[in-house]
């Protein structure tokens, strides 16, 4: 049986990747540029890249993806930028990890899906340069599709015209698709990226949405590329801001307890990595976003 969504799959497939190998020119940019620092005069990180599979229970192809990270670089510490398309069956924990929405219609007949997305997680070297999120998906099951996504910005180090600049970004991007949907996304990031047990946020919040079907794809597809085109301006400007400013022990000794808060939230309530983990994808994939030192106080 032929499937009527295959040429919308490859379309945004292709896009997830198109905008991984921008996302990559861009960070290696920022690499050949000095910055402050013990690792001012290091040679610039590159991306290493490598091929993850998702595995199913029988063996069969269920795709994958590729991780591409960056470690010890001059400006990042640690950065991932991962892709992956994966497609299968999923059994009752991985449909409830796969969406905000109490059941998924149809999965209990034929739990087919197929998911493809971008995700992105960045831990720098500077204590005032922010550490940031940002991804952004499509699921398609026999019955439903829908997209989901965001950015959301986490400085060890607050400032607040970096919080007004990454955010007035992420609402000239979305402004364009209905005046409503900022002040809505912007709420649903805040309630999203909140860690109950530490009754705090994990950063300055972003934008985030899940579940997001208007029953019009290519809207909902553009409003996709939209949000993931606005990472870069959002975010670049304050790399290029903060990197050269000198940091203290104790600024680095904030940066690694915040670091505390982001492995926290990924561990305990992050649905990406219940998902991924559940469905079976490349446990050092999904585990990409921890960082590679932290501390707890």
């Amino acid at each position: 049986m032929s499937d009527p969504f295959s040429d919308k799959k490859a379309r945004a497939s292709a896009w997830f990747r198109t905008l991984r190998d921008d996302i990559v020119s861009a960070f290696h940019a920022l690499e050949d540029s000095r910055s402050s620092g013990p690792l001012s005069d290091a040679p610039a990180g590159r991306m290493e890249v490598s091929t993850t599979r998702r595995a199913s229970d029988d063996g069969s192809d269920a795709g994958g993806g590729e991780m591409s990270v960056m470690r010890a670089g001059r400006v990042f510490e640690k950065v991932g930028v991962n892709i992956s398309t994966v497609h299968g069956t999923l059994g009752e924990r991985a449909q409830a990890a796969m969406a905000a929405r109490k059941g998924i219609p149809g999965m209990a007949e034929d739990p087919r899906f197929w998911a493809s997305g971008i995700s992105l997680v960045a831990h720098m070297q500077n204590p005032h340069v922010p550490a940031v999120h940002m991804n952004t998906r499509m699921f398609w099951t026999p019955h439903a599709w829908w997209f989901g996504g965001g950015s959301d910005l986490n400085p060890a180090i607050e400032y607040d015209e970096d919080t007004e600049h990454f955010h007035t970004v992420q609402k000239d991007a979305l402004d364009p698709h209905g005046a409503d949907h900022y002040p809505r996304f912007k709420a649903w990031a805040d309630e999203y990226f909140f860690i109950t047990h530490r009754n705090r946020p994990r950063g300055v919040g972003g934008v985030f949405m899940d579940d997001h079907c208007t029953d019009d794809w290519e809207a909902d597809f553009a409003l996709t590329q939209d949000m993931g085109r606005a990472f870069l301006p959002a975010f670049v400007p304050l790399v290029e801001r903060r990197r050269v400013q000198d940091w203290s022990e104790e600024d680095k000794h904030k940066q690694l307890v915040h670091r505390g808060l982001y492995a926290e939230y990924n561990l305990v309530y992050d649905r990406g990595t219940k998902f991924g983990l559940e469905t079976g994808h490349d446990a050092n994939a999904v585990l990409m976003s921890l960082p590679p030192l932290a501390k707890w106080v």
